[in-house]
């Protein structure tokens, strides 16, 4: 599906009205360009691309093929500030992080009462601009043990996809099922109360 997302070219120090978002494009060998965006128009946009899809973004010069690089946000209302896009050339390979999607049931969690530990959620991956996805899937259906695990390296990649950094860490595990021990407070048996002699009168 191909994103398309309207801008204008932003003069410097223009007022913004509050339906507006600043950003910028820039990229290698390009001049950064300062463009505004319509808030709402972004948001959906984003929403469906995040920052592993190609939007064509055109601010008048003709649509360009853009990364979200970089958002800001307003701390209490969570509304974007500032949007960087970078502009890639579709025959240079990009860096990217793609969100992983886990499918499936593990039995382990099913009946073994296991809880299951996302290490990751996205890994960094190199790949031209167009091959890149909207997400990777991780089926769970094989952790079947308490403590198996899924590692880097048991991913299988999309074609044309690689890892930036080649570790091999845990990407998802079934942890044991945490033992609640309840402390049983020592029933202490009341001690009799201590009754002091009854004095005996003198007889005279």
């Amino acid at each position: 599906m191909e994103l398309k997302l309207g801008a204008k070219k932003r003069a410097q120090r223009e007022k913004l009205d509050k339906d507006s978002v600043p950003a910028v494009v820039y990229g290698k060998g390009i001049e950064s360009q300062s463009i505004t965006l319509r808030r709402a128009e972004f948001e959906k946009i984003f929403s469906t691309a995040g920052e592993s899809n190609l939007i064509k973004l055109d601010f008048g010069d003709g649509a360009v093929n853009v990364l979200v690089k970089d958002t800001q946000r307003e701390p209490v209302k969570n509304y974007f500030t500032h949007v960087d896009f970078y502009q890639v050339n579709m025959k240079e390979k990009v860096n990217a992080e793609i969100p992983l999607h886990f499918i499936g049931e593990s039995k382990a969690v099913r009946e073994l009462g296991g809880m299951l530990n996302k290490e990751i959620n996205e890994i960094a991956v190199e790949c031209l601009p167009s091959d890149l996805v909207d997400h990777i899937d991780i089926d769970i259906s094989n952790l079947n043990n308490l403590g198996d695990e899924i590692y880097l390296q048991d991913i299988k990649l999309p074609n044309g996809l690689s890892l930036v950094a080649e570790t091999n860490n845990i990407v998802v595990m079934v942890m044991k099922p945490k033992e609640e021990e309840e402390e049983v407070a020592p029933v202490v048996e009341a001690a009799a109360p201590v009754v002091a002699p009854t004095p005996v009168a003198d007889k005279k």
